[in-house]
């Protein structure tokens, strides 16, 4: 059994991406301890648990309540079920503090991501990056998923001096994906058109600069080594079309990325496989 450390931000992370991965890891066996910035229980972010707020009237308060768009957009039924039990899991409701972790005490780290605001704090933080180059060094298993991977891409070796990710092959949330939401955003979330952006061009820098995978790629030693579905690949449209995603019994959606102990995956539509993939590794070391 495998003692799993999962960073979250206090708020705005995915709740399909780290609750689905908690629900699966723990059916296998292994361990799951939480941490957040001041240890107290995080909170994912409430347009992906609900939908209220992806509809074009979902600034109105007597009309938000009204979800239509915003079912399609949320996390889907498996994910809410996993983050409903994930909101009862004593680890999760009295995590430990960003500063008091260390590599040694765990086995193995799973970076969940999210796109909203507050994601920020978390990819940005100084001690997770780190502790996330700690991981690394010490080459223990490490899982990232979406935004989380550009996490791991800011961790700084202390040997090289280059990013950990530098040299390994990844996935992250791809610049399709990421466009495809912001232009749905921009139509059923007029006031906010933004939302799905976590980072934003400045006025001069190319269209998609800021993307989570144009950051990542940035990171690596070739741009060959950011990975996305083949052209060829079996199910390339029910990978790539951003309308299907991954279930406890149907992997075709879903595309991962496994270098060594290295685990990488796009968007909540992975995170079954994902999470599954991660627990074989875990059970095989």
């Amino acid at each position: 059994m495998a003692h799993v450390l999962v960073p979250l931000p206090a708020r705005d992370f995915d709740p399909t991406e780290a609750a689905v991965s908690w629900k699966l890891l723990r059916e296998r066996g292994h361990r799951l301890s939480f941490a957040t910035p001041d240890g107290q229980r995080a909170h994912a972010d409430p347009l992906m648990v609900t939908g209220e707020g992806l509809d074009v009237w979902g600034r109105v308060p007597w009309l938000k309540r009204l979800v239509l768009v915003g079912r399609s957009l949320r996390a889907d039924a498996a994910g809410r079920a996993a983050y409903a039990e994930l909101e009862r899991d004593p680890a999760f409701l009295a995590p430990l503090r960003h500063d008091a972790l260390t590599a040694a005490d765990f086995d193995a780290l799973l970076l969940p991501g999210g796109h909203a605001p507050g994601m920020r704090d978390y990819l940005e933080s100084p001690v997770l990056q780190r502790l996330v180059a700690a991981f690394f060094e010490a080459d223990q298993p490490v899982a990232a998923v979406c935004h989380g991977v550009v996490l791991a891409a800011r961790s700084v070796s202390p040997r090289s001096g280059r990013s950990v990710l530098h040299g390994r092959r990844t996935t992250a949330l791809t610049w399709a994906f990421e466009q495809k939401a912001a232009g749905l955003g921009r139509l059923v979330r007029w006031w906010d058109p933004l939302y799905y952006r976590t980072y934003r061009e400045q006025p001069g820098e190319p269209a998609g600069h800021w993307s989570v995978q144009a950051e990542v790629t940035r990171a690596l030693a070739s741009p060959a080594d950011f990975l996305n579905v083949p052209a060829a690949a079996p199910q390339h449209f029910r990978k790539t079309s951003g309308l299907f995603r991954d279930r406890a019994d149907d992997a075709r959606p879903a595309f991962v990325v496994q270098d060594g102990r290295y685990l990488s995956a796009r968007w909540p539509g992975d995170v079954h496989t994902f999470a599954r993939t991660f627990a074989d590794l875990l059970s095989s070391l």
